[in-house]
């Protein structure tokens, strides 16, 4: 059923005799350190648990450990407050909380497509023995289908049967760069539950966000439903927008073998209801933590299920993601005046500067970045490449260590026969093309996102290229 609420809940005390449940959250990554901060900012007491004791200690002394904007701000005034603490103790956890939020990785197997869900496992694992009252875990990680009844089975296995411990999935939908609005402003909130109790524990644990809603005069939408249900919700909108951005870049590819421009297309069709604007900018591709290995994963479990036909479409929507970071390898060929070989370019001699590193900008994640992709290509077919980034060069040093990091914008392009703008950052996007020309060896770009105004530096003299859009003369 969809609820928006306010409605009646069930009501629930918490186990720990609180006025309001106890939180933890086991992992503090991105997802499990966000959700801690921000429920923290909501007035709850939070308990953040990882066995990373580096990590640990930088969260207790208010340094994040990664860019989100707002967060750091939170982390400090909440450790100030009283109400956030961290910890490496399954013991402590296991002690403070009435709900535990499953918070860790979920990464690609090296051996497949498949989720690795070894975190989880150990995370569900090692703190069931320790629990000693009746508790609810929580899984927000994101899973194939028939997890959540695989960790009931855990937490039958390992924590004692007359605690009566209950499992709920209630996923996350947290976007790098407006994390914060995310968590606390959502657009919907899903339970997973096979009682009330468990209903009413996630009400409780979600007041806050409510309260907020009300003083705001707006409506969260919450969907309670099955384990299955609220296991395919996050999977399923992920491929949903991963298709979205493939469909607009195979339409980029029709574009440059018809001579149309994929962003007057993309506005055209957006302005169609049932189609919408958003996700519709052709591009160089998606990357991140998230679409790229949870389609895989999602095409995994389908085969596992026995109906694997029926994502096999997501397979091509890989590819058509791959075939974008290869197109600006050829276009920085062309634009160089490369041959473009069976082997690919030779670009040895040739300069070039990629602005960008990060897979979005606001965020200083390079998991899976098209960006680096792109960088890794260029490196190896020969050029010497520059990279800039406003917040993921030191991730990015750690991911790829061969090839030039500038400090700045102005550094970066310095002496480059070719800039590549492949994460839109609005350094880059603000960017005037003028203040540049004295400073490239050539006035050739690539914009790898089509955010730059191509009239405004074709007008400075520069030889531009979008993707899936005319050359201009």
């Amino acid at each position: 059923m969809t609820i928006a609420y306010p409605s009646t809940p069930p009501v629930v005390a918490p186990p720990s005799g609180s006025a309001r449940p106890r939180l933890t959250f086991l992992g503090t990554g991105y997802l499990g350190a966000t959700y801690a901060i921000c429920f923290a900012e909501l007035g709850y007491e939070v308990l953040g648990f990882d066995i990373d004791e580096a990590k640990i200690a930088k969260l207790a002394d208010g340094d994040v450990p990664f860019h989100e904007p707002g967060l750091d701000e939170l982390l400090r005034k909440n450790l100030s407050a009283g109400r956030l603490r961290f910890t490496t103790s399954y013991e402590e956890v296991a002690d403070f909380g009435d709900i535990h939020f499953i918070c860790v990785g979920t990464p690609q197997r090296p051996d497949g497509m498949a989720a690795d869900l070894s975190h989880v496992e150990s995370a569900v694992t090692n703190l069931a023995p320790h629990l000693t009252r009746k508790a609810l875990i929580v899984g927000k990680s994101t899973v194939p289908v028939g997890t959540a009844e695989w960790i009931e089975n855990l937490v039958r296995r390992h924590a004692a049967e007359d605690l009566e411990v209950e499992v709920a999935w209630s996923p996350e939908f947290l976007q790098e760069g407006v994390a914060v609005e995310d968590v606390l402003r959502p657009n919907r909130i899903i339970f997973g539950v096979k009682s009330d109790w468990a209903t009413g524990m996630l009400y409780s644990a979600h007041k806050g966000v409510f309260d907020l809603a009300l003083t705001e005069d707006r409506e969260v939408p919450v969907v309670v439903t099955d384990f299955a249900t609220a296991e395919l919700v996050k999977v399923a909108a992920n491929a949903f927008l991963a298709t979205k951005i493939s469909f607009i870049n195979a339409m980029a590819e029709v574009c440059e073998a018809a001579g149309a421009d994929v962003t007057q297309l993309a506005r055209s069709i957006g302005y169609d209801a049932r189609i919408g604007n958003k996700f519709l900018r052709a591009g160089v591709g998606f990357g991140g933590g998230c679409l790229p290995k949870d389609i895989r994963a999602f095409q995994a479990r389908a085969q596992e299920l026995g109906v694997g036909e029926a994502l096999r479409f997501l397979h091509e929507v890989d590819l058509i993601n791959q075939r974008r970071r290869q197109k600006i390898v050829q276009l920085s060929a062309e634009l160089l005046d490369r041959q473009y070989g069976p082997a690919g370019p030779d670009l040895a001699g040739t300069r070039i500067t990629v602005l960008g590193a990060t897979f979005k900008p606001n965020s200083d994640d390079v998991r899976d970045s098209p960006a680096l992709s792109v960088v890794r290509k260029l490196s190896r077919s020969g050029a010497d490449v520059t990279v800039y980034d406003p917040e993921g060069m030191d991730n990015a040093r750690v991911d790829v260590g061969d090839v030039t990091y500038a400090k700045t914008l102005t550094d970066a392009v310095t002496g480059a026969d070719l800039v590549c703008v492949l994460t839109e950052w609005e350094e880059f996007r603000n960017t005037d093309p003028n203040t540049l020309n004295h400073l490239v060896a050539a006035k050739k770009v690539i914009d790898g996102r089509n955010c730059l105004d191509q009239a405004v530096w074709a007008a400075a003299g520069w030889e531009y290229r979008g993707m899936g859009r005319p050359v201009v003369a």
